[in-house]
């Protein structure tokens, strides 16, 4: 745990040999590294992964008899250069700093992770680190954009150019799919226990949509592998939190001044964190529950919970907030017209919907999401909020539309959000005239139908990859047109359509 300021003119490199100089000023792994083995293969090594499966097996990994249980991270892509080599040079150590609300701050040197492949330089190492027999677990964190699926059908997607040649060049795979059967087919081939495969990533029912994808992908390359997966795999479900913004300048900045030591990749997080997983796995798996995780027997109403809360939350603000002028959840959230509308949104449009959720207060849980959201100390941006917005919407917001028309009930906020979105892909620019970042695999697209609306109204939402049949459904079409003349009037401010919407249903 932090506790103080370092003043040392010089800091030292993070590394095994340097930690014990720092262990009386900040956590550092008590347990003996060098003894642990790589349990854990984990496909995605980004900022979430390292502040919520890495942190809680570093705390397992400090109870003895837990040594199998040690993560090999893996990089994909040519992108994950950069965090190869800075984690070759701390011996695969880095620094979670944890941001408590009322400002008290927590520093842990992880040291969970014991290995890192970099697969575009050797493809067969990752392959065969899959299926060593001490691999018992492969767990992913590669954004919902990386399990392959059309956003409004949810069915594999064989026209990815990745992917066809995944099929056709099974020992030279590019994507997660293409190194996971490759190792699973080594494994068969020897005789061993099939591993786990474990998503970590935010989509409901992630464990049956990675089985259905992996299926799906595998029966394309080789049916009989296919047919033992299916017998021999488990995929549990799972719903994971915890707020990670990206790693910026002023991070490592902070972990040299707070203990004297250079670190080239830290992560910065909230202090809450979740995890709820479905008991179901091939060949063992951690004791999470000693570390505060939860097993449970059906995820299905804790993921909901969290996906069309949080996660719409975050949408929701995010688009709203960045056509505003605002950058970061926090100021966001800080303004009362913007909580009004979330929490508004949070209780009469999501909430309703939920399933009982055994052992949860839900107004409780969504006062805690306000909080978490305005953390003065975690200055998330609202550009990743809306990051691959394409990818995120169908699952967070799209389908609580959808549920809401079937039973008849209002939907104005959450169709304003859509109405926003159209916008924002539009423009490109704030209402202070301020360019906005748009990063989205479908940008283009998206701002070709989005520019169409002053013509045709309706233009955006007939975008049927994303938003399935809604352009046929009345009630949406005449609460998103009269959105879309709500935002698009001359001189139209978001917060003022925001007001008027909220005064309509009595908020």
């Amino acid at each position: 745990m932090t506790k103080l300021k370092h003043t040392q003119a010089h800091t030292t490199e993070l590394n095994q040999h340097n930690i014990a100089s720092v262990s009386s000023i900040v956590d550092v792994p008590t347990y003996d590294r060098s003894k642990v083995k790589a349990g854990i293969v984990h496909i995605g090594v980004g900022g979430f992964h390292r502040a919520h499966q890495a942190a809680y097996i570093n705390e397992l990994l400090k109870t003895p008899g837990n040594e199998q249980w040690g993560i090999c991270g893996i990089g994909l892509l040519e992108a994950n250069r950069g965090l190869r080599d800075v984690l070759a040079k701390q011996d695969n150590l880095y620094t979670l700093t944890i941001r408590h609300p009322n400002g008290r701050v927590e520093n842990t040197v992880i040291g969970s992770m014991v290995e890192f492949l970099f697969a575009p330089e050797s493809k067969q190492a990752v392959i065969d680190k899959m299926a060593h027999p001490d691999t018992k677990i492969v767990s992913l964190t590669i954004t919902e954009g990386g399990y392959n699926f059309h956003p409004a059908t949810g069915e594999f997607d064989y026209t990815n150019p990745d992917i066809m040649h995944d099929i056709a060049n099974p020992s030279e795979p590019i994507t997660a799919f293409g190194y996971i059967t490759a190792a699973l087919k080594l494994r068969k081939e020897q005789g061993l226990a099939a591993f786990t495969v474990q998503s970590c990533d935010n989509i409901q029912h992630n464990g049956h949509v990675t089985r259905k994808m992996l299926l799906a992908f595998a029966f394309k390359q080789d049916a009989e592998l296919a047919h033992w997966i299916e017998q021999h795999v488990a995929f549990p479900n799972g719903m994971v939190d915890r707020i990670t913004p990206i790693s910026k300048q002023s991070d490592i900045d902070y972990v040299s001044q707070a203990y004297g030591v250079t670190d080239g990749w830290p992560i910065t997080c909230e202090s809450f964190t979740q995890w709820v997983i479905e008991d179901s796995f091939s060949n063992g798996r951690p004791n999470w529950d000693k570390v505060g995780a939860q097993f449970v027997s059906d995820v299905t109403p804790y993921e909901k919970m969290k996906i069309r809360l949080l996660n719409a939350g975050h949408s929701v603000l995010g688009l709203l907030g960045e056509l505003h002028g605002y950058s970061t959840i926090d100021e966001t959230v800080s303004d009362p017209l913007f909580a009004k509308y979330l929490r508004s949104f949070m209780d009469l449009e999501v909430t309703p919907l939920l399933d009982e959720l055994p052992g949860i207060d839900l107004d409780s849980y969504k006062d805690t999401l306000i909080e978490r959201f305005a953390n003065p100390n975690i200055k998330d941006s609202l550009a990743r909020i809306c990051s691959q917005s394409s990818a995120k919407l169908p699952k967070f917001l799209i389908a609580t539309i959808s549920d809401n028309l079937i039973q008849e009930r209002d939907i104005a906020l959450a169709t304003l959000v859509i109405a926003s979105w159209c916008l924002y892909s539009d423009k490109g620019v704030n209402q202070q005239g301020e360019t906005l970042e748009i990063h989205d695999d479908m940008a283009q697209e998206l701002s070709t139908a989005a520019k169409l609306t002053t013509i045709k109204p309706t233009s955006f939402i007939e975008l049927e990859s994303l938003f399935g049949d809604l352009a046929d459904n009345e009630e949406f079409i005449s609460q998103y047109t009269h959105a879309i003349a709500a935002i698009y009037a001359p001189q139209s401010q978001i917060k003022d359509v925001m007001a008027a919407t909220l005064a309509k249903k009595g908020k």
